[in-house]
């Protein structure tokens, strides 16, 4: 008798575990032909998950700018360079060139994430006017690095690394350079 009522009690927990069934959503109705799919929802808020601006820096924008820097000058088809190698990607060549500069521009929108600071603990002051410039100008600056790597020609990405150098210096020059870390973040 005792099994029967540990057993009976063992099916009772085993079915009060088995979860209800839902009823199913109800379907949404069909949008008009030709109307605009909804955009997907963006969640409230977004957190750095690397905490100081260096280490977004050192993590994606100096690696990236490097390998439009070094396409200047080494041709990017050149097999005996090993450029694939120097830079851990099996992305090579031109394509990896053109990942850099998205990966540029994409790294613009990582500079606009509340929360970060500087080395020197300062926050990130994206409160500023000039903050968002600096931003667009490196979103822009990858977008021109992007489209000439996509020529393959080296030419023009000497033009585009000089847009790189360009919106990069504009923001170090107010916000970087300084004569010590802690006025880094300051103008």
């Amino acid at each position: 008798m005792r099994v029967a009522s540990v057993m009976f009690a063992l099916l009772l927990l085993t079915l009060s575990a088995v979860p209800t069934a839902q009823a199913p959503a109800t379907a949404k109705p069909a949008a008009p032909a030709g109307a605009k799919p909804a955009a997907p929802a963006r969640p409230a808020s977004y957190k750095p998950e690397a905490p100081t601006l260096a280490q977004l820096m050192r993590g994606i924008l100096f690696p990236s700018s490097n390998i439009i820097f070094d396409a200047q000058s080494e041709d990017p088809t050149d097999k005996k360079l090993d450029v694939n190698i120097k830079y851990g990607g099996v992305y090579g060549g031109w394509q990896n060139v053109e990942n850099a500069a998205l990966a540029l521009s994409e790294a613009a929108n990582l500079l606009m994430v509340p929360g970060r600071v500087c080395s020197n603990g300062k926050p990130v002051p994206m409160g500023r006017a000039d903050w968002p410039k600096f931003v667009q100008g490196l979103r822009e600056a990858g977008q021109v690095a992007y489209k000439a790597a996509q020529t393959k020609n080296q030419d023009n990405i000497v033009d585009a690394a000089g847009t790189v150098t360009e919106a990069c210096s504009a923001c170090h020059d107010v916000y970087r350079e300084k004569p010590n870390l802690s006025l880094r973040c300051t103008p």
